[in-house]
């Protein structure tokens, strides 16, 4: 990724998703909050196979991003 990639968190930046668990192993669900990093920040609730799951979709160069990539 270069520098400009990196710095780049505004709505026109290229973006990336993860996918993540909506419920904790109790059953419980997870809070979700807009991410304070990048504009393009946005969430959606998908099933797959069966399992709902929240996706986070990202500026690619978000450092909030960045790290839930790395955990």
């Amino acid at each position: 990724m270069n520098d400009d990639q990196r710095s780049n968190t505004t709505y026109t930046a290229p973006v990336g998703s993860i996918d993540m668990h909506a419920f904790d192993k109790d059953g419980a669900a997870y809070e979700i909050w807009p991410c304070h990093h990048c504009h393009p920040w946005h969430g959606e609730v998908v099933l797959d196979e069966g399992e709902v799951i929240v996706r986070e979709w990202h500026a690619i160069g978000c450092p909030a991003f960045q790290e839930l990539l790395e955990d």
